[in-house]
């Protein structure tokens, strides 16, 4: 190593990573979605613009994830803009979104299958356990879109479900935005759009959740001021 790298070496190894993090640290922007662009968009009115932002180190509160922010605007109320963004003192690569652009798809999604009625869990519990190994599976093929979206619902295959409910008033919570570490499962996946060249990497926002996992964040549908929660699957 050079002089001025080791030096470099030594400042990092004097850091407090903890008393960093207990100060105030820049909030990196993580997705910005216009209500013209998200057909399942919600927001208080008089808004159409919804900015997720997140902490970028991994808490203990929040099953060691990010800790997210939402904030809703009216686009056209935004002032200037701030020509160089702050810099957090202390960020865990991968949360660091790279940019890009977003092109929103609908799709219809279904409810996880344990958190649907008995007798239609069994039957599709039957579908699923067929002979026919070509046939699409509900819960892997045919349910829950992997990826990026907004609302649809959640994937409790990590740690079973388990209640999602505010905070501030214990109302049942909703799903909002799903952050992935992917876009989609492997080469045929049923999700992955066709357009997609069939070998390219389904890592496109360089975003790792956990071991590969996604992160669910939830708001409350009684009141947008309550702060959201998020599980890790």
């Amino acid at each position: 190593m050079t002089a001025d790298e080791r030096a470099e070496l030594d400042a990092a190894d004097a850091l407090d990573l903890d008393d960093l993090i207990e100060d105030p640290i820049p909030l990196v922007p993580v997705a910005q979605l216009y209500r013209r662009d998200i057909p399942d968009y919600a927001g208080p009115d008089g808004t159409d613009l919804l900015q997720v932002l997140w902490c970028p180190v991994d808490h203990s509160n929040r099953h060691y994830s990010p800790r997210v922010f939402l904030y809703w605007r009216d686009s056209c109320a935004v002032g200037p803009l701030l020509e160089v963004p702050p810099k957090p003192p202390v960020i865990s690569d991968m949360y660091l979104p790279v940019p890009c652009v977003v092109h929103p798809e609908q799709v219809r999604e279904y409810q996880y299958a344990d958190l649907l009625p008995d007798d239609l869990r069994e039957r599709l519990d039957e579908w699923d356990d067929g002979v026919d190994e070509s046939r699409p599976h509900y819960q892997s093929d045919l349910s829950l879109a992997p990826g990026w979206k907004v609302g649809g619902y959640a994937n409790w295959s990590l740690t079973d479900p388990y209640p999602m409910d505010c905070a501030a008033c214990g109302t049942t919570m909703a799903l909002i935005l799903t952050v992935g570490s992917g876009d989609w499962n492997g080469m045929h996946c049923s999700w992955r759009p066709s357009e997609e060249n069939p070998t390219a990497s389904p890592d496109t926002v360089g975003v790792q959740i956990g071991r590969g996992y996604s992160l669910y964040t939830f708001r409350c549908p009684e009141s947008f001021d309550h702060p959201p929660a998020t599980a890790m699957q």
